[in-house]
């Protein structure tokens, strides 16, 4: 259920990060986001608190009641916060109200769409959680949890201890206590828990010292107030007040307690406590009475009916006989209890759903949509006789015409009138609401996809060009050419590679190339060095440029020795032997930039990259040729480098080489960045 499994979502993410929530939502196999308004298996949400517990090595009920105190906090930031405050001046009265709340949330929604609960989000065909509270004299109470789904019961205390501070400044305290009445007071619930609560009111500690001063004041006016009054208008004062309501923690009360309520203060005017009158005999008509109330029904202990309204009768023409079984005509829908006298009081307080039975409607309607009804009991003592005070449970204009129902079949003063046609402007918002939802989920995918794209497009431009180089280059800057004064370059080629491609088949060098380029691209990651280009067989590396560093010879020098041992891995198609490569190694200046716009190259220009060539092609087949420079860079660096001796270079002259043997301080794993 979107709205819950989002709310989980943002729970982990904000006290966990994000690592944590893509890691316990891969273990439960479910995707990253959920629309507020989708339907998703109970599975998935079981699924996500299970891997939770695992995750986070916390044990399920304190994972569910820490999601339940989070939970209230994001009902509140998404919207439903002045709608949970004003469900009742007390804790008693917020819970007692929990039902009506689902069942004004439910009638706000399709039936084919989901329901927001305060506990779970149901779709409206399912059962959501209902709420039975009892007071104790010691001002404790006992709150009846009934689910269809097991062990979410932990999700109860933190919620309700999180709106009993927020709501009421109490702390409470909830703790399961045994049940033995499970199968008889409800039907089609799988889970029934009785919660002992228990009260505790909070006073910061500067609140706490103002009540205490304030105290000590209460009992001098006290004594005051006594005085002033004589007996005869304090014992007034006491049956006044004395019978009104009942405290959810009941004291004895004190004189100036009893005062309080028929005095306000500062004013000194006497305000006498609300009697109601009745009258001596009702003043309405049985006419008036089912005109005015067309949806009622008053039924007896034995549930035979003895009055219904005129609009009740024209749905269910069976009431029309007076006498008969209400259980013969209805079943009830919520809350899912016994259709008996006894069930229905201890259930007064809830909202009853009434459906009709479609085997007792004539023939002709029995295609129709069956009537539910939604109201109130009232259990009359001298009549011994029960009042449903009710309306049609209709959400929809459509839903009406269904039933054949129109809006003049309902009262004026009732307000289901105003609601089916506010909720037809609601339902199309709300359309409008899950397209905009649906379409930002979409957005939010092609965007993920795109940055995917995205990384890969750089991935390649990067291997394409320096990182610095192709950001210059994406923002539409132009890309200066560099001069480094230092640099080592190194070429390498196949020996023999004419011969080679004369005897064998063009695709044979194209793996055989593959293959040996592959290699020699993993050892640039592991010595850090640029690779410039490969044209055929020919692959140049350079060390100190884009980015200059001190040890650019030391790292190009490893990359050389890596190449040697590499191609040893590389098949020759001809003679089925390990191919043989030469290497030729230079260091001194260069001049670096980007040529061309179509297929741009980061290039390198100067004397050194012809010299470093001319090493390579003077070189001798599986050996690294150094010039004087490069010999020079190296040569107190922990290499064992031996003299070739003068040597004629091409467009040079006469030049004093040397071969790379080895790095006598690094192993032949760490040449080749293995573990």
């Amino acid at each position: 259920y979107g709205f819950i499994n989002t709310c989980l979502k943002s729970l982990v993410v904000e006290k966990y990060g994000e690592e944590t929530w893509e890691k316990l939502r891969l273990q439960a196999g479910v995707q990253d986001s959920f629309l507020t308004f989708e339907v998703y298996k109970d599975e998935i949400t079981m699924q996500l608190v299970d891997k939770a517990c695992k995750v986070l090595g916390v044990p399920a009920d304190i994972v569910l009641r820490e999601f339940g105190k989070y939970f209230f906090e994001f009902c509140k930031r998404s919207g439903y916060d002045h709608m949970l405050r004003t469900l009742g001046g007390n804790l008693y009265e917020f819970i007692e109200n929990l039902d009506a709340l689902h069942s004004y949330l439910s009638l706000s929604y399709q039936a084919n769409t989901k329901v927001l609960v305060l506990f779970v989000l149901f779709p409206q065909e399912m059962n959501a959680p209902s709420f039975r509270v009892e007071k104790n004299e010691d001002g404790s109470m006992h709150l009846h949890y009934y689910s269809d789904r097991r062990g979410l019961c932990h999700i109860v205390p933190g919620i309700i201890g999180a709106a009993a501070l927020d709501f009421f400044n109490i702390e409470i305290s909830m703790k399961i206590v045994n049940q033995t009445e499970e199968e008889e007071e409800r039907t089609g619930k799988k889970e029934h828990i009785v919660f002992l609560v228990t009260q505790n009111p909070l006073f910061p500690s500067k609140e706490r010292n103002e009540f205490s001063s304030s105290s000590q004041c209460v009992v001098d006016s006290e004594k005051q107030i006594e005085n002033q009054l004589n007996k005869e208008d304090l014992e007034k004062a006491k049956n006044a007040t004395g019978d009104r309501g009942n405290s959810v923690c009941p004291v004895k009360k004190s004189h100036w307690r009893t005062l309080r309520g028929i005095i306000t203060l500062g004013k000194g005017k006497l305000l006498r406590g609300f009697d109601p009158v009745y009258p001596k005999s009702l003043w309405i008509d049985t006419k008036t009475f089912c005109n005015g109330l067309p949806f009622h029904m008053v039924f007896d202990k034995e549930l035979k009916v003895k009055q219904a309204g005129v609009s009740i009768q024209k749905i269910v023409p069976g009431l029309q006989t007076m006498g008969i079984c209400l259980d013969q005509y209805f079943r009830i829908v919520h809350p899912e209890v016994p259709f008996t006298i006894s069930s229905i009081q201890k259930f007064i307080n809830s909202q009853f759903v009434f459906q009709t039975r479609r085997e007792m409607m004539p023939e002709s309607w029995k295609e129709r949509p069956m009537l539910e009804l939604r109201g109130q009991m009232m259990w009359m003592e001298s009549l011994q006789c029960m009042l449903y005070l009710c309306s049609p449970l209709l959400r929809t204009l459509h839903e009406l015409e269904e039933r054949q129902m129109h809006i003049a079949d309902i009262a004026p003063h009732d307000v289901t009138r105003d609601l089916i046609l506010l909720n037809q402007q609601r339902l199309a918002e709300m359309e409008l609401s899950n397209q905009l939802e649906r379409k930002k989920e979409e957005l939010r995918i092609l965007s993920k996809h795109l940055e995917e794209e995205k990384k890969k497009t750089e991935a390649l431009l990067y291997a394409m060009l320096p990182q610095h180089v192709a950001n210059q280059l994406k923002e539409g800057k132009r890309v200066e050419a560099g001069e480094f004064k230092e640099c080592t370059i190194l070429f390498s080629d196949v020996v023999t590679f004419t011969n080679i491609c004369a005897q064998c088949e063009p695709i044979q060098i194209v793996l055989m190339l593959n293959s040996m380029y592959l290699r020699f691209d993993r050892l640039t990651t592991v010595h850090d060095v640029y690779k410039v280009e490969t044209i055929g067989d020919a692959y140049m590396v350079v060390g100190g440029v884009p980015v200059p560093v001190p040890t650019h010879a030391e790292r190009v020098a490893n990359f050389a020795l890596g190449m040697i041992m590499a191609a040893k891995g590389v098949q020759n198609p001809v003679s089925g032997n390990p191919i043989q490569i030469r290497v030729g190694i230079h260091t001194g200046p260069v001049l670096a930039g980007v040529v061309g716009e179509k297929m741009p190259r980061y290039c390198l220009f100067g004397d050194t990259v012809n010299i470093a060539s001319r090493m390579e092609s003077h070189g001798v087949p599986s050996k690294i040729h150094l010039s004087s420079s490069a010999y020079q860079c190296l040569k107190y660096k922990n290499f064992e480098i031996t003299e070739r001796g003068e040597i004629e270079v091409k467009g040079k002259g006469k030049m004093r080489t040397y071969f790379l043997i080895r790095n006598k301080s690094a192993t032949e794993n760490e040449i080749m960045g293995k573990p």
